[in-house]
Parts: structure tokens; C-alpha cells; sequence
């Protein structure tokens, strides 16, 4: 039987058949194909102005690297205008992130745009192997969405970036939306298929890739011999959003536009005025100033009870002394200056002594000091910035390169989606081990 012929071309030997469309297609046109509908996507949705500067969150996995090359690649063939540059985030895992970072410094290189590095330990004292010590692997992903999500925002603000572009693709929208039907959270239900979250904030994030398919952007990856990192996050199996990515690619086998049907049917939800009046309404932290829809932001929530040596003290169901819900301490004290937001000061009484911070948005660091008896410690905590987007966001998704299915893929690429499908993709959860806002 003679091979086939590329479907568009009709020239050349068709290589691959495209997971999305099914069509069969030549390594040319697959490459055309694929960056004209990211182009399509960016240029429909109008994700970006000319002049912006747009921090390109990057973990060295498969999606992050695919969008660095993309956003290059498109800025200079369609002159966007844009002013890009990497932001990764160091969670402090060993054996993991810090070789991931190396392929990101790679990418800085190839890529000709400037990287910007922040580290969970500089923002919040803590590392993720720190903190996996105290809590365990139950709820780890909890802490890590919440504190990468403020961490890029951090980062892009002190950057001066206008806008903040993530990996998510099509399957991370999907799996989403799906678990926020599990869970019944209407107000990240609303929004988790949005292109764009916080559009009328300071700094947006987008999605450039919302409906592209993993599967495709491993084969892009693989045949233009991109330089990316393809280890699972250690901690990665233990994240729940393992069950939602399985039942998505057992739709997407049965019908391989499943993926796109789930997110065009949460672009046509509707909510009826009641339920709109029950959401949480965006606010800032009285703490950190940090956008919120709780008084105390979940970060500074969370960052108390490690702090306290209480670490399930921000994801928990308990209540603490005085009846008082789990993670908000009683004794907290805001002081307002005339720049409200650019200074907090509080005072929290905990066992046995008292911790007290001040911080200014104009500074990169403040100063904590927690007085126990007679000791003092100090640790160094980045103050934080109002920015659009936070804990009112939805799910959050760790940096790994693995989570796709094998099916379909050459050989030679199977080994990079990671040994299950257990993983997390690339770039930033809520009380979670998951994704998108």
C-alpha cells in the first residue's frame, strides 16, 4: 500500500495523524498548523496590546518551553510588539526543580529574552521540601498552588510585566472544569474556561494554548527537537487532579473532540442573578494586601500555621481556641497608614510570645520577627503587591511535563509525558493540587 499524502499539501508523506482533528498531516504543516491556531487564538481573543510586557511563566517542562518558542516565534512574524521574558518559579524541591531550572536558563539562551527567578524560600522562608516535611504528601499541592500563584504575580509585578502568559493547554481547561463540577464551586466554575482571568486587573493572566492539545504540544515539542525537561514533580502522584486528567483521556479516546466539547460547554454556562449575588467578591488581605475574597488571603493563612508549627491550620476543617475558624487568628491587629495598601502592620499572639511585620509594597522584602520568651528569629518575607490575581482564582497547576496519555505519540516521545498520568502541568492551585484561575 503506498503511503499516504500529507491532507493539506498533498505533496509531501503525511507523518502523523493530528490528535485533535484526526487529520493525517506532513511534519511541515503539522508545525504551520499548529502555531496558525495559537496565532488565530491570540489574535480572535485579542490577548495582547502592542508595547505590553508579558512574562512568559516558565518551568522548563513541555508546555512552558512550547510557549516560550511560540510567543517568540509569533511576536516576530506577526510583530506583536510584545516585550517578553521568563518567570519561573523555585519551589525549593530537590532533584527536581533546581535541574528544571537549568533547562530554563537553557531556554534564556535560545530564546534571545530575560529570565526572572523567584524562590519560594526568599517570598516566604520555606521551601516545598520543608514544608512537605511538616504537612506530609496529603495536602502538599495545597501549599504549593497557593504560594506559586501569589509567586508569580510577585515576580511579574516587581518585573513590571503588564500581563502574565501560562502553558495551560486544552486538557488542563478540561480537567478544570470538571473538577470544579465535582466539587460544586460555582465561582470558579464561571471563570475556569476563560482565556483571559482578571482582564479588568493590572495584570492579567492569559492562556495562549487554551485549545491546544497536550497531546499535540508534545509532538511540536519532539519533532522541532526543543530543549525541554520532562521529569515528573516528585510529589506529583499524590495530587488528586491525577482522577480527573485519567476520565478526560479515557473522553478523549472514545471521541477525541471531547476535550474541546467540555470547554465549550463551560464557555456557555450561565449562572441566574441569586447565584451571582452568593459569590465572594474580590478584596484585598488585611494582612498582606494580597487580592482576595477572605479577609485573610489562603497564603498568609497557610504561612501562619507553618509558622506557628501548626501546619493544617489552612486546610484543615478544625476550629482553633475561641471557636474561631481554622486559620484566622484572633488577635490580629491592621494597622492603616495613609497608603493603606502599600503598608500593613499585625500583631498575632501565639504560644507563648508574639509576631510582628511590617511591610511596604515599595520594598522587595520585609522584616518578620517572632519574639518566643527571651529569643528572637528574623526571616526575610517579600512584601506583597495587590495584583490581579489570587486566592479568587481557581486551581492552580504544578510544573511537570508529565500528565499525557502515550497514545498516539511516536516512541521516541512516550518517555517524555511521565510515567503515569498522575501529573501536573505547567504553571499555577487553591486547596489543591490544581490549576487555572
Amino acid at each position: 500500500m503506498a503511503p499516504r499524502s500529507c491532507i493539506k499539501c498533498q505533496s509531501s508523506k503525511a507523518m502523523l495523524k493530528r490528535p485533535k482533528t484526526q487529520e493525517q498531516v506532513c511534519r511541515g504543516c503539522f508545525f504551520t498548523l499548529f502555531e496558525e491556531e495559537v496565532h488565530e487564538t491570540i489574535v480572535q481573543t485579542k490577548l495582547f496590546k502592542p508595547g505590553e510586557r508579558v512574562a512568559i511563566a516558565a518551568s522548563g517542562g513541555k508546555d512552558s518551553t512550547v510557549l516560550a518558542h511560540i510567543m517568540t516565534t509569533l511576536n516576530a512574524r506577526y510583530g506583536y510588539g510584545l516585550d517578553l521574558f521568563l518567570l519561573s518559579i523555585d519551589e525549593g524541591i530537590a532533584g527536581y526543580r533546581d535541574d528544571s531550572l537549568e533547562t530554563v536558563k537553557r531556554n534564556e539562551l535560545q530564546y534571545g529574552i530575560p529570565l526572572k527567578v523567584v524562590s519560594y524560600k526568599d517570598l516566604y522562608g520555606w521551601t516545598m521540601d520543608e514544608i512537605v516535611a511538616q504537612i506530609g504528601t496529603k495536602n502538599n499541592c495545597t501549599f504549593c498552588g497557593v504560594f506559586r500563584r501569589q509567586a508569580l504575580d510577585r515576580g511579574a509585578v516587581l518585573a513590571g510585566a503588564n500581563k502574565i502568559a501560562t502553558g495551560h493547554n486544552a486538557d488542563d481547561v478540561a480537567e478544570t472544569v470538571l473538577l470544579n463540577i465535582l466539587r460544586g464551586d460555582v465561582p470558579r466554575l464561571g471563570r475556569c474556561a476563560n482565556i483571559i482571568t482578571g482582564e479588568d486587573s493590572s495584570l492579567p493572566r492569559v492562556k495562549p494554548f487554551k485549545y491546544a492539545y497536550e497531546k499535540e504540544i508534545v509532538l511540536y515539542a519532539y519533532y522541532k527537537k526543543l530543549d525541554y525537561f520532562s521529569t515528573e514533580c516528585v510529589y506529583a502522584p499524590f495530587a488528586a487532579r491525577g482522577f480527573a486528567r485519567e476520565f478526560i483521556k479515557d473522553l478523549e479516546a472514545a471521541r477525541p473532540m471531547a476535550i474541546i466539547d467540555v470547554i465549550r460547554s463551560a464557555e456557555d454556562f450561565t449562572f441566574t442573578s441569586a447565584s451571582e449575588d452568593k459569590l465572594p467578591q474580590p478584596r484585598t488581605c488585611e494582612r498582606c494586601g494580597y487580592i482576595s475574597s477572605q479577609p485573610v488571603c489562603k497564603a498568609c493563612v497557610l504561612l501562619e500555621g507553618l509558622n506557628r508549627g501548626l501546619p493544617r491550620l489552612g486546610v484543615s476543617r478544625t476550629r482553633g481556641r475561641r471557636g474561631e475558624k481554622a486559620g484566622l487568628h484572633p488577635d490580629v491587629e491592621r494597622v492603616a497608614t495613609a497608603q493603606a495598601v502599600s503598608a500593613v502592620k499585625w500583631t498575632a499572639s501565639g504560644a507563648g510570645g508574639s509576631k510582628e511585620a511590617q511591610g511596604n509594597s515599595n520594598h522587595d522584602t520585609v522584616e518578620v520577627a517572632a519574639q518566643l520568651g527571651s529569643s528572637s528569629s528574623v526571616a526575610h518575607v517579600p512584601a506583597v503587591v495587590v495584583s490581579s490575581t489570587g486566592q479568587s482564582e481557581g486551581d492552580g497547576v504544578c510544573a511537570s511535563a508529565g500528565g499525557a496519555s502515550a497514545a498516539g505519540l511516536p516512541e521516541e516521545a512516550r518517555a517524555d509525558l511521565g510515567p503515569g498520568l498522575a501529573g501536573c502541568s505547567a504553571a499555577g492551585a487553591a486547596d489543591n493540587d490544581t490549576v487555572l484561575g
